[in-house]
């Protein structure tokens, strides 16, 4: 089982003196690899191969006995064999001789060769495939990897030198207080490996998405700590910076090319649509947009999209890093727009996502009867006829009519006298219902702290109630509902009709937190907050003199 752990294979179940893992040697993920740790023997009854402890981890790393052996002591720091531990607290980076920069040639060597040194864990493919949305095929094109355990690392840091790759220079790799070269992956910051690769085609740097969020003691607890690191040496003897490479993903040679935070964002943008982005690691971290952009104008780009995060409307970091993408754009003689979505997603891979998402539940959504359809103004009473006579074709008689159009008894014998009856018995059932929605009045460069957040947000920014002169009425509109529907199912469907499918005569970006929706009322209007789920009875005076105003949508 030690061996196993250090393998980390995927243990499936466990009976006294056994347990069966998914085989590293076939690959097969059904649980058929048997470890007996009675004998300490193991065998794959599903390919057949088997052996002893020292085979078992000799066959995945097609190495011999021997070296198994002193891997396998070294990995768990027995028969003297030693292990770095994590220590947070190290000397200066000016301290420390730091090595050279290999050249990209020999990073991508390095890198491209660990990754196939390293596996991907079922719990993080099921993570990219299930709340991500990539298949399998694409997450293995990505080459997207599990993080090592901190007592292989100086093996394969060994095993990459034996290999002819060279370790000096490569951002992560740094010598430890032994002497031996290892790398800078933790137990505290497991996660997925991303792969940084340039325009090039060459791995340029790596990225973990964490496992466990990285927090301060002294954070506040609201804070969310940080998800993503690069791998770098920095401060480490013989360590190299990672500097800012930025990752690209798509045809260098595209037309438009979009620009984001994050590699992993950019590959599933990618993988979603098909389309080229660049992705920086960070808001401010801009250094190789000017080389890039450099490049593309001399392959044929004419546009970059920005499209950083919906907070650069809250954020002012953010805000001026978007901007200045526009700068560096124009600066070799490309157009640049700003790219705006549902602020109800944060990055574009979340909308892109949702976008999906909602296509994929509207084919199993349960169809309205005629009635419900007519209540919710979605039918006019002239459509009852093509209903009828659709009945009527398929069934060849009127049994059952009543029941598929959503009639009572009572309203069905109107239907049959067909003297318009009907129509006015439905007509009582139903009214019409006046709304106006306000959003915040957001140009570029203008940052409002609580923009698209929910109360909480608010209230953090200061304000008890949502202050007026923030906003600006964007759309005045009617709905027809039934008289028995509640105020939270009619905000529900504002929110729905006005959120990614906008309508031509709609002036604003969809709606999301920080909205403000007006229900009209002859005794009077009541107003209601966009939440971060549903909406919250509010205090507002509308701005005076306003007009529904065009507002940025993408």
């Amino acid at each position: 089982m030690d061996v196993a752990g250090i393998l980390r294979l995927n243990i499936r179940r466990r009976i006294p003196g056994q347990a069966y893992a998914d085989c590293p040697i076939c690959g097969d993920r059904r649980g058929k690899l048997n470890l007996n740790l009675a004998k300490d023997a193991w065998r794959c009854n599903y390919c057949g191969a088997g052996g002893g402890m020292l085979a078992l981890y000799a066959r995945v790393y097609g190495i011999s006995n021997s070296d198994a052996y002193r891997e396998i002591c070294d990995a768990l720091a027995v028969d003297g064999f030693a292990t770095e531990t994590f220590r947070e607290d190290g000397p200066p980076v000016g301290d420390l001789p730091q090595a050279a920069s290999a050249s990209p040639q020999e990073v991508h060597q390095t890198y491209s060769m660990l990754l196939s040194m390293l596996n991907l864990l079922p719990v993080h493919r099921k993570h990219l495939r299930e709340v991500r949305g990539l298949t399998d095929q694409q997450i293995d094109a990505f080459q997207f990897r599990s993080t090592p355990p901190t007592a292989l690392c100086r093996i394969y840091a060994e095993r990459l030198r034996r290999a002819g790759c060279k370790v000096e220079g490569v951002p992560g790799f740094y010598l430890n207080d032994y002497g031996k070269w290892t790398i800078r992956f933790y137990s505290r910051t497991s996660g997925i490996i991303i792969p940084i690769v340039g325009v090039d085609g060459l791995i340029r740097g790596i990225q973990t998405r964490l496992d466990h969020p990285l927090r301060d003691k002294d954070d506040p607890p609201d804070r969310e700590g940080i998800k993503y690191l690069t791998l770098s040496s920095a401060g480490k003897p013989g360590g190299v910076s990672s500097g800012s490479p930025i990752h690209f993903v798509g045809d260098p040679c595209a037309r438009v090319v979009y620009v984001t935070e994050g590699p992993l964002k950019a590959d599933i943008a990618h993988a979603l649509t098909g389309r080229s982005f660049a992705a920086v690691l960070g808001a401010g971290n801009l250094a190789g947009l000017d080389g890039l952009f450099a490049f593309l104008g001399r392959s044929g780009t004419k546009e970059i999209i920005e499209a950083a995060d919906m907070d650069k409307y809250r954020n002012a970091m953010v805000d001026a890093g978007s901007s200045r993408v526009a700068e560096l754009a124009r600066k070799y003689g490309l157009e640049c727009r700003r790219l705006t979505w549902n602020p109800n997603c944060k990055g574009i891979d979340d909308w892109l996502l949702s976008l999906r998402e909602k296509t994929e539940q509207g084919r199993g959504k349960p169809r309205m009867t005629w009635k419900e359809a007519y209540l919710h103004g979605q039918l006019a009473f002239a459509d009852l006829r093509s209903e009828t006579e659709q009945w009527r074709s398929t069934h060849g008689d009127d049994s059952g009519l009543g029941a598929a159009l959503g009639l009572t008894e009572e309203e069905y014998k109107a239907l049959v006298r067909g003297d318009g009856g009907l129509k006015a018995f439905l007509d009582r059932q139903r009214r019409r219902q006046r709304f106006r929605i306000y959003q915040l009045a957001l140009e570029r460069g203008q940052v409002v702290p609580f923009a698209f957040t929910g109360l909480e947000g608010l209230r953090k920014a200061g304000f008890a109630q949502p202050p007026p002169s923030y906003y600006r009425l964007v759309h005045e509109g009617e709905l027809i509902c039934p008289n028995d529907q509640s105020e939270q199912a009619i905000l529900e469907r504002i929110f729905t009709r006005y959120n990614d499918d906008l309508p031509a005569d709609y002036g604003g970006h969809s709606l999301s937190p920080s909205d403000v929706v007006e229900l009209c009322r002859a005794e009077g209007s009541r107003y209601f907050y966009r939440d971060k789920a549903g909406f919250a009875p509010v205090r507002f005076s509308p701005p005076q003199g306003e007009t529904p105003a065009e507002a940025e949508v993408n």
